[in-house]
């Protein structure tokens, strides 16, 4: 029987190093278990990332009313121009008789140079609009050419604006409404140098009016309209008129799928994105499909074979394959699945489809909106709503999330637990070791020794 003398300090720390090693071992198990775990809410965390932001392209097709975008057009674009919204009418309006609303117009007589001073002195100038409105300026005498007078005019920012127009046969200053139509007719008064430009329809002076302010007048199918602006916003509601011109046009209002085929081409990448996502994290690569997959650079994903994620790429890619609405698929409208699992947009075959029958593409698009928003619903969750009362939703991938990291809490508990434990006993081994090797018996050193090693080991082992 051995006895401390005999047993080296070599022996003694392979046997300690032995202990622990088998002590260990759990938590190196347990440790891949949480690598295992989290590598699978990485998974998950990339897929929710995708399908989120599917969920977000989703707004823009989810109320086709404030998308249905109008288009306006005018068969005379050098008499009138339209623009329309969404809430506009489609069909036909005629615009005849068309006359544009002018402002006033006044210029004085022939006057010295542009940069010439006005004799007569300090004065004011004073406009009062035909809407009771009045504006005065005041210049010093110092400040009485036709540019200083334009440029205090125009200083005031008001009903009336200057300007100095140049001959040969010398300079005029020009008076204009800042607007249009009959309230923006003025009346001039002026002091000093400033009285030579007075005018009033009773009593013009040596002005001259070169432009009465007139309203526009026009006939929108056959209802007589007067407009203090060439720009008729409220006419024909969610359309705007612009009139250029007098004569007569037409404008004609329709639907326009621009704005919606845009937004089906955005849903339909973001649907590509997130079906990238799943196929990524799903995919398998056979040890010796490619030098890579050999070679270690590429495996399988984390999630091969997992029901709930497969399950989510055949919904999303059967959302589209199964879209049918008024006799319409989903290839009419032009979205079709690839052979490499992915979706297709034409827009040139929306296009064609939303002129034959606006109405049942719409209904087809919202119909393409419920499924995916279902499924994005399921998958990610939906927030709580204060608008509508509806309570918050947990997604399929959150609670699979959370059941993963309440998992990974629970084996890092008992990785602290079990690496207590194992200090504390390999602690105790030494202990045993120590008292053991001052001891004056043998025996009693050889009887510590099998409790250390044998009698631990044992019960270590069961």
């Amino acid at each position: 029987m051995s006895t401390v003398s005999s047993l080296s300090s070599a022996a003694i720390n392979s046997n300690i190093s032995a202990v622990t090693k088998r002590l260990e071992a759990p938590i190196t198990s347990l440790g891949t278990q949480v690598a295992a775990d989290k590598a699978l809410i990485s998974a998950w965390g990339s897929i929710s990332g995708a399908v989120s932001s599917l969920s977000d392209s989703l707004v823009h097709i989810q109320n086709i009313s404030t998308i249905n975008a109008r288009a306006a057009t005018s068969n005379n674009t050098l008499v009138a121009t339209a623009t329309a919204n969404a809430s506009a009418a489609t069909g036909t309006y005629n615009l005849t008789s068309i006359s544009l609303a002018k402002g006033q117009e006044l210029y004085s007589g022939l006057l010295g140079s542009s940069h010439a001073t006005l004799s007569g002195g300090a004065g004011q100038l004073a406009f009062t609009l035909a809407s009771g409105k009045s504006e005065t300026i005041s210049l010093g005498s110092g400040s009485m050419t036709l540019n200083d007078i334009a440029a205090a005019v125009n200083k005031q920012h008001g009903g009336v604006q200057a300007s100095v127009l140049s001959t040969s046969a010398g300079a005029r200053l020009v008076f204009n409404s800042s607007a249009t139509g009959a309230s923006a007719a003025f009346s001039v008064s002026g002091t000093g140098a400033l009285a030579q430009f007075a005018y009033s329809s009773a009593s013009p002076g040596s002005e001259i009016k070169a432009q009465s302010a007139v309203n526009a007048s026009l006939s929108l199918n056959g209802i007589p309209i007067t407009s203090a602006s060439n720009s008729l916003g409220s006419a024909i509601a969610g359309v705007t008129i612009s009139l250029a011109g007098s004569g007569n046009a037409s404008v004609s209002v329709s639907s326009s799928p621009t704005a919606l085929s845009g937004s089906v081409l955005d849903v339909a990448n973001s649907l590509n994105t997130a079906l990238s996502a799943i196929s990524a994290e799903t995919k398998y690569v056979g040890t010796a499909s490619s030098t890579a997959a050999s070679s270690g650079s590429a495996k399988s994903g984390v999630l091969l074979g997992n029901f709930s994620a497969a399950n989510l790429k055949n919904q999303l890619m059967n959302a589209v394959s199964s879209l049918e609405s008024s006799g319409l698929s989903a290839a009419a409208i032009g979205l079709t699945l690839t052979s490499a699992g992915t979706v297709s947009f034409s827009s040139t075959a929306f296009s064609s489809a939303f002129s034959k029958n606006p109405s049942a593409v719409q209904t087809l698009v919202s119909k393409l909106y419920t499924s995916l928003d279902n499924l994005t619903t399921g998958a990610i969750g939906a927030a709580a709503s204060s608008a509508t009362g509806a309570s918050s939703i947990t997604g399929f991938i959150s609670a699979q999330t959370s059941s993963l990291n309440d998992a990974i809490n629970s084996i890092q508990q008992q990785i602290t637990l079990i690496s207590k434990q194992a200090s504390a006993t390999i602690t105790e081994l030494q202990k045993q070791y120590t008292a053991a090797e001052t001891s004056a018996s043998s025996a009693s050193v050889t009887q510590a020794y099998l409790s250390i090693f044998l009698g631990n080991n044992s019960s270590s082992s069961g």
